[in-house]
C-alpha cells in the first residue's frame, strides 16, 4: 500500500549523484485491450533512449534492462497501473501495483519521481477501520482496495465478567462497577491512541467494527472530528484476518463510494446546465480535452463510440472531418474513440472516473467532465 511516509523517504533519497528510472505505465485492460500498453512501453523507451546523453544511457542502461524484463515477465500481477523505481548503482528497486491507471511516462532523473504516487494518495480517500471490543483494539487502513493492519491497542488489566472467590469480598454490584471502570479506561486509551493515529494520517472516512456494545461505548467517546468522519459500522470478530475483514469492508466501502458518486454526477450535470467548468457529452468532452482542461472524466462502462483521431496531433473527434481542423493532419477512423479519450484524459493527470451504472449520466451522453477552468 501506498505509504506517505515512504514516498517522503523515497523522494529525499539523492543515491550520490546515481541516475534513477522511474516508470509508470497504464495497464488497465479497459484501455489496452490488445495490450497496447507493450506498444506504449516500447516507444517510451526508443524515445528516452534517443533524446539522452550517451553518457547517461551508459550508466542506465542496466536499469532499462531490469525494467523490461519485469514488464515483459511479470503480466498476471498487473491492474491497472504499474510503478516501477530502478537504480542499479544506488541498489535501489521499487514496485507498485496500482488499483487505478496512471499516466505513461518514463522519468530519468538524480532523484526518485514519486509525483504521481503522491497525487494518488491526495486524490483517492483512505479509510481507517477501528476493530474494537472491551479488552483489545485493531486499526487498519484501506486504500484502493488494499488493507493494511497499522496496530493493536490490548488492555491486559481488564477483569473478567465472571465474579471470582476470594475477590476482596466485593458484593456483585460493586465487582461490575469495578469492571465497567476498567472497561472505561481501556476504550479511552483506545480513543487517544486511534486520535493519535489519525492525525498523523491523511484519512477522511472512518469504519468502526466490533460487537453493538463496544461500538456504541467507543462512539460516545470518540472527538467531534473524528465522529464526523465516521461512515457505518459492522459487526466483526476482534480475531478476524486482514483478508476477511477486507471482504467485510469492500461493500460498505463500494456503497459509500457509489453515493458520492450519484451526488459528483448529479453536481456535474447542475454545473453543466449552468455551464460553470463542467460539460457533458461526448463532443462536449472531446473538445474540452483539446484544450487540456478536463479535470475530472466520468464515463458509463459500456459507453464508446467510433470516430476519428488525427495521426500528426492527435485530436480526437466524432465527426468525420478532415483536414484535422487544428494542425492540418490526416484523419483516420477509430473504433473506440471513448476509449481513446479517457487515455487522454489520464495523460493529461486527470481523474477518470468508470461508472458502473447511471441513469442521469445516461441521459446526458454517457459521458460528462469537471474542468479545470
Amino acid at each position: 500500500m501506498l505509504d506517505r511516509k515512504e514516498l517522503k523517504e523515497i523522494s529525499s533519497f539523492t543515491g550520490n549523484n546515481n541516475y534513477f528510472v522511474s516508470l509508470y505505465l497504464n495497464v488497465d485492460p479497459i484501455f489496452n485491450k490488445k495490450g497496447d500498453y507493450l506498444t506504449h512501453f516500447k516507444n517510451m523507451i526508443k524515445k528516452s533512449v534517443e533524446e539522452m546523453d550517451k553518457s547517461v544511457y551508459k550508466r542506465i542502461k542496466d536499469d532499462i534492462e531490469r525494467i523490461e524484463n519485469y514488464v515483459f515477465a511479470n503480466k498476471r500481477l498487473f491492474r491497472k497501473g504499474l510503478c516501477l523505481i530502478s537504480s542499479k548503482e544506488s541498489n535501489f528497486w521499487k514496485e507498485y501495483h496500482l488499483n487505478v491507471p496512471v499516466k505513461n511516462e518514463m522519468i530519468i532523473d538524480k532523484t526518485p519521481y514519486v509525483k504521481p504516487l503522491t497525487d494518488l494518495l491526495d486524490n483517492y480517500q483512505r479509510y481507517a477501520l477501528l476493530i474494537v471490543d472491551k479488552e483489545s483494539a485493531r486499526i487498519f487502513v484501506i486504500h484502493l482496495g488494499e488493507i493494511v493492519e497499522y496496530g493493536e491497542v490490548h488492555s491486559e488489566d481488564v477483569p473478567g465478567r465472571h465474579k471470582k472467590g476470594g475477590w476482596f469480598a466485593l458484593s456483585q454490584n460493586h465487582y461490575e462497577r469495578h469492571i465497567n471502570y476498567h472497561i472505561g479506561l481501556h476504550l479511552k486509551d483506545v480513543v487517544e491512541k486511534f486520535d493519535s493515529f489519525l492525525s498523523g494520517e491523511y484519512i477522511g472516512r472512518v469504519i468502526l467494527g466490533g460487537s453493538d456494545e463496544a461500538v456504541s461505548m467507543v462512539k460516545e467517546m470518540l472527538p467531534k472530528g473524528i465522529l464526523e468522519k465516521v461512515i457505518s459500522t459492522l459487526k466483526i470478530e476482534m480475531f478476524a484476518k486482514p483478508d476477511e475483514v477486507l471482504k467485510r469492508v469492500q461493500p460498505i466501502v463500494y456503497e459509500y463510494e457509489r453515493q458520492k458518486e450519484e451526488e459528483d454526477i448529479q453536481n456535474l450535470i447542475n454545473r453543466a446546465l449552468k455551464n460553470e467548468n463542467a460539460v457533458t457529452g461526448l463532443d462536449n468532452v472531446l473538445n474540452a480535452l483539446q484544450e487540456q482542461r478536463v479535470m475530472k472524466l466520468f464515463v458509463l462502462k459500456n459507453f464508446n463510440a467510433p470516430g476519428f483521431v488525427c495521426n500528426t496531433c492527435g485530436y480526437l473527434s466524432s465527426q468525420d472531418i478532415d483536414p484535422c481542423p487544428y494542425c492540418g493532419g490526416k484523419m483516420r477512423p477509430e473504433d473506440y474513440i471513448v476509449d481513446s479519450a479517457c487515455e487522454k484524459a489520464i495523460q493529461q493527470n486527470a481523474l477518470v472516473e468508470v461508472v458502473e451504472e447511471n441513469k442521469r449520466l445516461a441521459e446526458y451522453g454517457s459521458i460528462g467532465a469537471f474542468l479545470r477552468y
